[in-house]
């Protein structure tokens, strides 16, 4: 099984985010320049394990509870966006980020400590992932520019154009959605390609209660 550990925004958070997106959204099309997550696959990742065999997926269960166990619930919100290298536009958090922080490290922790793949992306930032940019959605670089096709300030797009997936996360950079009380980590199989749209499909593993 492919496995991670996550945590999941409540149904109204999400329902919050989804409004805002349908204001920046394009009409979509050809030239729309994301391709945009489906609303049931909207998580924060805690750690990535990769494909692990059943045995390990037990103890991967049975540790988590134990984490989760000794962790306390903690209040966070959906806040701001932004673009990692210029392929995934995401949207960041807000609230007891330290809380998550530490909660995503005793996923990872958890993992190495069973010789699972080891989760080789930093989780200081957490965000949850609302969209990946198209192949060629920014604009061509304007042939002779001195700064190898970056405009003034050393933005990207010497044409004068301005990049549209850096345009959609400035429009969703004053995004402040509500609170919302973390009280569960969840242990979750994702299934590439069979999701809707050819993403993945995401099925819960087992979840687990914050309650220290």
């Amino acid at each position: 099984m492919r496995l991670f550990a996550a945590v999941w925004p409540p149904a109204d958070v999400l329902d919050h985010l989804d409004l805002a997106l349908a204001a920046v959204r394009p009409r979509g099309g050809p030239e729309e320049p994301v391709r945009w997550t489906a609303r049931d696959a909207w998580h924060l990742t805690a750690a990535f394990y990769g494909s692990v065999p059943d045995a390990l997926a037990d103890d991967l269960a049975a540790d988590l509870d134990a984490l989760a166990a000794a962790a306390s619930p903690f209040e966070l919100a959906l806040r701001g966006a932004g673009v990692f290298s210029h392929r995934t536009l995401w949207v960041g958090v807000g609230g007891d980020v330290d809380a998550m922080v530490r909660l995503c490290a005793g996923a990872r922790a958890v993992g190495d400590a069973l010789g699972a793949r080891p989760d080789d992306r930093p989780r200081n930032r957490p965000h949850l992932t609302i969209g990946r940019a198209r192949p060629g959605s920014r604009p061509p670089r304007r042939r002779g520019s001195p700064h190898g096709g970056r405009g003034p300030g050393g933005r990207p797009g010497g044409s004068g154009e301005p990049d549209p997936v850096d345009a959609l996360a400035q429009a969703l950079a004053v995004y402040d959605g509500p609170p919302w009380w973390v009280g569960s980590l969840t242990l979750v199989e994702s299934r590439p390609g069979e999701g809707r749209g050819g993403g993945p499909l995401y099925r819960t593993v087992g979840e687990y209660a914050l309650r220290g």
